[in-house]
């Protein structure tokens, strides 16, 4: 049975490969803006980024490449998120032993981004966490436990936009069981399983009502602005694990941040964000 699956696989991934795709137009970009700033209040934010080890069984002769921190074998998913949960941008089979950011600064995306290929908008980000290197267009979390009330306050805003991928990786994880375990193949095959679930995560966003069923994804009071969890949390996510981090940042994006920090904590405030950050 097991000799199919690549062929399978191979043949959805034909069909649905334009179910991903990074967008190549102001526009399209500006609708994934207008998304994230209605929903999570983050202006200027064009996609939260993520990356996942995904485990697997322990390739032949390849020494400690695919060995990762936590100690297991991996190939990392990399992923960029629209505003509703569907994966603008995939990069799957980097070996275990990168960082997230060490995957990013290799990928296509990063270097359309630095080309100028893609016609993002002036004064565009993509939100991510710690795992990744600040940049101009990269916007993570202040470090440390000693912050000010300012610094907190971004920190809260950026999570709260950034939760988006969370979901997205944690309904595909709920929705394709083969996640919840270390898939026991090699890694050219977890590599078309991957591709291709996030491709059919993509086409049943936008054409099953029923995938995103309610409850599945958090959702948020928006009177409170209470958060409450999604069902796909309470799937063991053995599978799915997090990166670690890099410091890695530029004098331009420490500027950038600064400047999203002091709109946050001014007219660009939501009236409960101070309720979150103690």
């Amino acid at each position: 049975m097991s000799s199919f699956i690549p062929e399978v696989c191979d043949a959805l991934y034909d069909a649905l490969a334009d179910y991903i795709k990074i967008p190549n137009t102001e526009q399209k970009w500006m609708d994934i803006k207008t998304g994230f700033q209605l929903k999570w209040n983050f202006p200027g934010c064009i996609g939260a980024i993520d990356g996942k080890h995904i485990n697997l069984r322990a390739p032949a002769c390849s020494g400690s490449e695919f060995y990762n921190y936590k100690k297991t074998f991996s190939i990392v998913l990399l992923a960029c998120v629209d505003d509703d949960y569907s994966f603008t941008y995939i990069d799957i089979g980097a070996k275990g032993r990168y960082s997230d950011g060490g995957v990013f600064s290799n990928c296509s995306l990063k270097r359309a981004i630095d080309d100028g290929s893609l016609n993002i908008p002036a004064e565009s980000v993509i939100v991510a966490d710690a795992a990744f290197p600040l940049q101009n267009n990269i916007m993570k979390p202040y470090p440390g436990n000693n912050l000010t009330t300012r610094q907190k306050i971004f920190n809260y805003r950026l999570s709260r936009a950034r939760r988006i991928v969370e979901n997205a990786f944690g309904i595909l994880a709920s929705r394709f069981r083969i996640f919840e375990k270390p898939i026991a193949n090699n890694v050219k095959n977890t590599i078309k399983i991957t591709r291709t679930s996030c491709a059919l995560h993509n086409w049943l966003r936008k054409n099953d009502s029923n995938y995103l069923e309610p409850g599945l994804a958090d959702y948020e009071d928006i009177s409170t602005g209470i958060t409450i969890n999604g069902s796909w949390r309470q799937v063991p996510l053995r599978n799915f694990e997090d990166m670690g981090e890099d410091n890695t940042l530029t004098e331009n994006g420490t500027t950038i941040r600064d400047r999203f920090a002091d709109y946050f904590s001014s007219e660009g405030a939501v009236p409960w964000q101070t309720r979150f950050i103690h």
